[in-house]
């Protein structure tokens, strides 16, 4: 199946069956959550971990925050795994410090996130239509599938990025509501996926020009869970398939909820040991 146009529509309704998405964050924020110590820097690493391992990365969480923290590459692991790791901590860094700026989404943007993204794995490739360094954030010249789907033709890509990247610029100035900012982000990181404009990297830059719209909000950061990596597919291919950008809004408002929700106990029951298991001293 080939993807023929980007799928954008805004605002609609984000169906959410247990709680409002508005009230889940407005609790989340609340509770002063961002506010802990190191959480801030535990939930980047939790954002790489799980994107790059939905990418193939063996690493786990903890070697992924080892890495992070100290330096200290996992023994018996590929140090490819660990270069994609440090990439994508390095290209999340860029893009939230974008996010504060308010910078303008636009090609060149999209492309040094990708750079950065794939600065220590890229490759070279050498097509017909001339040599292609996948480090530098520059557009794929050559068509490319994943299973059963054709991604756009590569002459098209440059216009489809351009025409997605200025409605972005346009829509996320305009856009006002939590529910309506969110559907922004998700459609952002399915719009960009689905043109596929990289070689590499190009579900890891999707999911950070996400992270972006939602940091431009300050909004917390949705993260796709890699243990619901087939779910997470197969969204993106019924969402092509039947032409419906809310299968994709609805897959990722369940990510969202699961999330926020799990963050919020997690925290209580550190606050109030009544509520959970707490802390106690081992002796």
């Amino acid at each position: 199946m080939e993807v023929r146009n980007v799928i954008f529509e805004i605002p609609a309704l984000l169906l959410v069956e247990k709680m409002d998405l508005s009230a889940l964050i407005n609790r989340y924020k609340s509770l002063g959550i961002d506010d802990v110590i190191d959480h801030e820097k535990f939930n980047l690493i939790s954002i790489v971990h799980h994107s790059t391992k939905i990418e193939g990365s063996t690493l786990t969480e903890v070697e992924a925050q080892v890495l992070i923290n100290e330096g200290l590459t996992p023994k018996g692991k590929p140090i490819y795994d660990s270069l994609m790791v440090t990439d994508h901590y390095a290209a999340l860094l860029f893009t939230l410090n974008a996010a504060r700026k308010k910078r303008d989404i636009t090609i060149d943007f999209i492309k040094e996130i990708n750079a950065l993204v794939v600065k220590s794995t890229g490759k070279t490739y050498n097509t017909i239509f001339g040599t292609v360094d996948s480090t530098t954030g520059a557009f794929r010249k050559g068509n490319v599938s994943a299973g059963t789907t054709y991604f756009p033709n590569f002459d098209k890509v440059e216009t489809l990025t351009s025409q997605l990247a200025g409605k972005l610029n346009g829509l996320i100035k305009e856009t006002t509501t939590i529910t309506d900012q969110l559907n922004l982000s998700f459609d952002a990181h399915f719009n960009l996926v689905s043109i596929h404009p990289f070689y590499d990297g190009n579900g890891r830059t999707s999911r950070l020009l996400m992270n972006y719209i939602q940091a431009y909000y300050h909004l917390p950061l949705a993260i796709v869970q890699s243990n619901t990596k087939a779910e997470y597919i197969q969204a993106l291919i019924d969402t092509r398939e039947k032409d419906d950008i809310q299968i994709f809004r609805n897959f990722m408002a369940t990510e969202y909820t699961a999330l926020l929700e799990n963050e919020i106990k997690k925290f209580e029951e550190i606050d109030n040991p009544k509520k959970g298991k707490g802390f106690n001293l081992m002796f």
